[in-house]
Order: C-alpha cells, then sequence, then structure tokens
C-alpha cells in the first residue's frame, strides 16, 4: 500500500484516542480548564454515564467570541507560548488539544462570556467540522456540552465499561479535583440526581467525608512537612485502616492528579514493615514543588510526571508520612508490651470465638464458629492428596500460629489463613445448599461510601443477597445493613461490607458465577480471627479439627498456603541425626 498523507479527521481520531478514551477523560480536561480559568463555581452533569452528556459550566473567565474558533482546533492554547514555557508549567492544561479532540468524536458545543462582554458566543463542533459562530445571552463563564460520544467511532463504545462503573470514575475524579481545590464549589449530577457536591468552603475534611465515609475520614491523619524543595501535605491512614489494593493512594502534584507508579511505591514504602503482605494504606497527599523542577509532558493524558530532583521527591514523601506514623503512634510502653503471649491478652469472651464452644469430634465437617449456630455438619469428601492426617495440637506459638503432630511430622499453622478456608467452606455449603441463615440486626446499621465505592456495592447487591445479606439503599451513597450472615454475627458488618467494595474494584466485572465465591472469600478474610490473637485450648482444637474436615485445607481461599509441613526426614536432618537422603 502506498503512503498516504491522513485526512484532517482521521488524524483528529487518532489524536483524540490519546487524550479521550472514555467519558471520565473528556470530564478531566474540561475541569481543568474551568480551573485554568478561574472558576469558583463547576457543575458537572452527566447522562448514561456521559455516553450520551456531558455537561461542564463554570463561572470563570470566559472566552472572547473572536478566540472560540480558535479554541477548538488544534494546537491552539493560551497557555504556552514559547518552547521554554514548557519546562515551566503553571497551568493544568497547555498541549491545546483536549477540546478538539473532544469535538472530533462527539458533537460538541461552546457558549462563552468574558466579563467584559456585552454577550455570550456560542459555537458548535459535529465530528470535527466547525459550524457557524453565534451572538447568545449567556452569564459570565463558560458552558460546554459534549453529546453523544463516540458516536462516529463506534468500535470505541465497544470498549466502555457497564454505566455505573464509567459513572464511579466519573464521581471519584471530581470528588478527588473538589479535595485539592476545596474554595471551588462543585457540583456532580448523573441523569439528574446529585451525586456529589461541596460548599467551596475551603475544609478539605468535608470532601474526606465524602471520599472515605465519615468514621474513616475521622481516622485519618494530618500531616505537614516542608524542605529544600518540596512540601507535602494531606493525610494519611494509621495502620489499622487498610486496602486490599493501591486505588486509595492519591497524589496531587502542584494541584494536578497524577497517578504516578514512583511517587505511589515511595508511599508504601514509607509504610514498610508496619502494614500486613498484601495491604494497602489509604493516603491523600498534596505535593508542592517548583514547577522548574516537574516534567509534566510526559503522556498526553498529564497524568505522569518527572521530577528533576526525583530522590529530594521520594525521601519527602517518605520523610513526612514516617514523621505523621511516629506522631501518632508513640512507641508503647514497655509495661504494656506482651512479650510471652500473656498478661495483658484480650478475654476470650472479648473475640469472634466463643467460650461456649464444644470440642467436636472430627467426623463434624466444618462446625459454625459463632454461638447459638444451629447449622448442620457438611460432610465432605476430600480431594485425593489434598486432605489432612489426623493432628494432635502441641499449641499456640506467638498467638499467631498453631503447632500440630501429625503421624508425618510437625505442621505449623496461620490460625488467620485457616480460619479463612473454615469460614469460606461453610459459607459456600450454605450458598450451594440455598440455606443461608441469616442474623437480623438489633438497629439496621448505616454505612456511607463514597460514590464510586457505592456504585460499586449498588451493582452487586444481588449477589450480597444470596449470601445472607439484606441491604438496602438509604440517599445518596448511604446503605442500611438489616441482617448479616450469621457466620460472621460475631464481626463488624462494616467491615464485612468494605471488604466486599474492595473485591470488586480489584476486578469490575468479575463472572456472575463467580460473584458470590469472591464475595465470600473477601468477607471471611475480614471475619476471621487475626494472627496476634490469643486462643485457648478449645478454641484450637476446634480451628483444627474443622481445618483437618475441609476439601481445601492447605490453601485459603485466596491460595495463600494455611500451613508449613515438617517432616520427620527433614526434622532429622536438620539435626544431624542422619545424612541427607
Amino acid at each position: 500500500m502506498p503512503i498516504l498523507k491522513l485526512s484532517d479527521t482521521i488524524a483528529s481520531q487518532i489524536a483524540a484516542g490519546e487524550v479521550v478514551d472514555r467519558p471520565v477523560s473528556v470530564v478531566k480536561e474540561l475541569i481543568e480548564n474551568a480551573i485554568d480559568a478561574g472558576a469558583s463555581k463547576i457543575r458537572i452533569d452527566i447522562r448514561q454515564a456521559g455516553k450520551e452528556l456531558i455537561r461542564v459550566s463554570d463561572n470563570g473567565n470566559g472566552i472572547p467570541a473572536d478566540e472560540l474558533e480558535l479554541a477548538v482546533s488544534r494546537h491552539a492554547t493560551s497557555k504556552l507560548s514559547r518552547t521554554d514555557d514548557l519546562f515551566d508549567i503553571k497551568t493544568l492544561g497547555f498541549r491545546g488539544e483536549a477540546l478538539a479532540s473532544i469535538g472530533s468524536v462527539s458533537h460538541l458545543t461552546l457558549i462563552s462570556k468574558p466579563e467584559e462582554a456585552e454577550t455570550g458566543a456560542k459555537l458548535s463542533v459535529d465530528g470535527g467540522i466547525n459550524s457557524s459562530l453565534t451572538r447568545i445571552a449567556s452569564p459570565t463563564g463558560t458552558e460546554i456540552l459534549v453529546e453523544d460520544l463516540f458516536y462516529n467511532v463506534p468500535a470505541r463504545l465497544k470498549f466502555l465499561r457497564k454505566d455505573i462503573t464509567e459513572s464511579r470514575h466519573i464521581s471519584g475524579l471530581v470528588t478527588r479535583y473538589a479535595m485539592a481545590y476545596p474554595t471551588i464549589r462543585w457540583i456532580l449530577t448523573h441523569n439528574d440526581a446529585t451525586e456529589f457536591q461541596s460548599t467551596g468552603s475551603g475544609d478539605r475534611f468535608e470532601i474526606l467525608q465524602t471520599l472515605f465515609g465519615i468514621q474513616e475520614a475521622k481516622s485519618l491523619m494530618p500531616i505537614s512537612f516542608k524542605d529544600r524543595n518540596v512540601s507535602v501535605d494531606g493525610f494519611i491512614s494509621d495502620l489499622t485502616l487498610t486496602r486490599s489494593n493501591r486505588k486509595d493512594i492519591t497524589m496531587f502534584v502542584n494541584g494536578r492528579w497524577v497517578q504516578d507508579a514512583s511517587l505511589t511505591a515511595s508511599v508504601i514504602r514509607a509504610y514498610n514493615t508496619m502494614l500486613m503482605v498484601g495491604r494497602y494504606p489509604a493516603v491523600v497527599l498534596f505535593l508542592e514543588i517548583p514547577t522548574h523542577l516537574v516534567d509534566v509532558n510526559v503522556h498526553p493524558s498529564k497524568a505522569e510526571v518527572r521530577f528533576r530532583e526525583q530522590d529530594d521527591v521520594f525521601s519527602g514523601v517518605q520523610r513526612s508520612i514516617r514523621r505523621g506514623l511516629m506522631a501518632y503512634t508513640p512507641v508503647p510502653d514497655l509495661a504494656s508490651l506482651n512479650l510471652w503471649g500473656r498478661g495483658n491478652q484480650p478475654e476470650v469472651s472479648d473475640m469472634q470465638f466463643n467460650n461456649d464452644w464444644q470440642i467436636v469430634d472430627t467426623s463434624s465437617a466444618v462446625e459454625h464458629f459463632s454461638a447459638g449456630s444451629e447449622i448442620q455438619p457438611v460432610q465432605q469428601e476430600p480431594l485425593p492428596g489434598t486432605h489432612l492426617p489426623l493432628l494432635r495440637l502441641v499449641g499456640q506459638v506467638a498467638s499467631t500460629y498453631l503447632i500440630a503432630e501429625g503421624p508425618d511430622g510437625l505442621y505449623l499453622i496461620d490460625q488467620h489463613a485457616a480460619h479463612e478456608r473454615v469460614l469460606f467452606d461453610q459459607m459456600m455449603a450454605q450458598y450451594r445448599s440455598s440455606i443461608i441463615p441469616s442474623q437480623q440486626l438489633v438497629e439496621p446499621l448505616p454505612v456511607e461510601l463514597s460514590p464510586e465505592k457505592a456504585g460499586t456495592l449498588e451493582e452487586n447487591l444481588a449477589a450480597l443477597v444470596e449470601l445472607g445479606f439484606d441491604i438496602e439503599n438509604f440517599g445518596p451513597n448511604t446503605f442500611l445493613i438489616r441482617a448479616i450472615p450469621t457466620i460472621i454475627d460475631r464481626g463488624d458488618p462494616r467491615e464485612a461490607i468494605h471488604s466486599v467494595v474492595e473485591a470488586f474494584e480489584e476486578d469490575e466485572t468479575p463472572l456472575l458465577s463467580e460473584a458470590q465465591a469472591r464475595i465470600a472469600a473477601r468477607v471471611c478474610k475480614r471475619m476471621a480471627i487475626k494472627g496476634g490473637q490469643s486462643l485457648s485450648e478449645a478454641e484450637q482444637r476446634i480451628l483444627l479439627l474443622n481445618l483437618e474436615a475441609s476439601q481445601s485445607p492447605r490453601t485459603c481461599p485466596h491460595g495463600r498456603p494455611t500451613m508449613i509441613h515438617l517432616s520427620a526426614g527433614l526434622l532429622e536432618r536438620q539435626f544431624g541425626r542422619r545424612g541427607a537422603r
């Protein structure tokens, strides 16, 4: 095929693919333009998750009528004038591609009026083709309508997620920018229903409550740090508030939301050795760095940055977090330390286990770990090569591991992973038998989530109902928990709900057939006994016996090993009783 020069239409659509790949990309570009215009109020209205309509209106500086056509053309911007400006960018936008790219894949209408102008002006763009400019009455500021996004590139529509997922991305974006710019009044509606709004009072905690919920927001710790070339402000979670993924690590550099792997890694390193493997903190940081030391011209999305003084930035982030953690988590007094697993241990009655349990026979598979249960034992046939031999309990070590003796050596058992497996087996057995006992709460328990997390939960309510939960929508981003499965009646139901949201955030489109198993696995992980929790001898025996009855006793539902086997031969070799064979 001979080399051909692409038409302007095709070239624009290719360029749009780098800037606009989904509705949230459009919203991001438009609200950044509004912020650059000095707006004190920004309103975002979307319909059908942005595919039908995205409207962004602001009360900023506005665009003169004679510049509207230039504003929707490629490589046109008011934010740069010479090459050197690229290395000292003080605005969020600068490429001059956003409006042109959006206009090439939608029906775009631009209405704007500067304060000094008597009337506003209107310009429409249809698939990259401009209409004639008209004069209209309008308030000061700019209003941009994006209709029928990707109507002329239907292939791109096929790659979009469900409406609830796309709208969740938009909610997350707006909420985070509202936190970065708390003096701006923000309003977000979806299908004419208000999803988020702020007062513009400058109070970041107001936005934190929306992003994390009231209770979690209260547990976040404010930090502030300033060094030679970097200042860090924001909020960090303590060691009790963790996530299963990195999605709640939010970073702004000079007011720009960035998703930079290196910055995220520096945050995780700051918590190094303090959190369990596979757990991540909730962090919101605002970094201020001299603009000439930051390169934002890395990717068309402007979500990646490079730092001239990289080590200073990363060390500043880590030091600010470490200082915050030390300030809010002082070193415990020697007298309060429980060095030998005795002394200040919680009473058994205060834990998830119950004193009234009786030691069960090994034939009673998957006995319930809760008082008052009437669940019938589930008979299971162990898989060949996976079942455990009969084990004799030796004891507990470090309030975390059980030691047991078998005919073929010693078994060191992780009590948390083992309890996960037991709870999961029981819950799934109940689900398969269509008999899932539920327990009504004395009073409905409210749980408040961020707009994006609320959307995730709402999307998966049906799967929760099948597992014994009774949850109903109770206003914007709020749900009422009325009943829970009896298997977790010793745990915090809100913890279970948060764990469900995390599970589906990691995989937004799980197979329907897998949904219940994913929920059950995550709930059991959160509700299982923890490492460091002292168990009575009876409780240790119950856990061991029920693990023996499992079909898959050697791993937890997430694939992590529940035990380490030290064979008699290995022990003999380690003690030099015989040579290696």
